[in-house]
C-alpha cells in the first residue's frame, strides 16, 4: 500500500527537510522501516524498546494509531499518516 507520511519540523532535518514522504507499507511499523531505509535514524526518533516514544503521537488519518492496534495497524491505499511531537511549555 502506498501511503502518506506527514513530517513535522523538528524531524525534517532527518528528512533532508521534506514535508512529506511517500512510502509503501501493509502497516504502521512497516511504513517506520521504510522511512528508515531512506532516512536512517528516524525508526530511533520515534521508536524505543516498549514502541512508540510517550513524546511521539502517530496518526492515521486523524485517530491516533494507539487507540487502533498501534504499529500493527493496517495500512490502506492512500492512507496518511501523520508523525506529531508532543508539545511541552508552561
Amino acid at each position: 500500500m502506498q501511503v502518506t507520511v506527514r513530517v513535522p519540523g523538528p524531524l525534517r532535518s532527518l528528512t533532508c527537510g521534506e514535508r512529506e514522504l511517500i512510502v509503501c507499507a501493509d502497516t504502521v511499523r512497516g511504513a517506520i522501516d521504510a522511512m528508515e531505509q531512506l532516512h536512517p535514524g528516524i525508526r530511533d526518533q520515534l521508536l524505543d524498546a516498549r514502541g512508540v516514544r510517550r513524546f511521539i503521537n502517530i496518526f492515521l488519518d486523524g485517530e491516533d494509531i494507539r487507540s487502533l492496534d498501534g504499529l500493527e495497524t493496517r495500512l490502506e491505499d492512500g492512507d496518511q499518516l501523520d508523525l506529531v511531537p508532543a508539545l511541552a511549555g508552561g
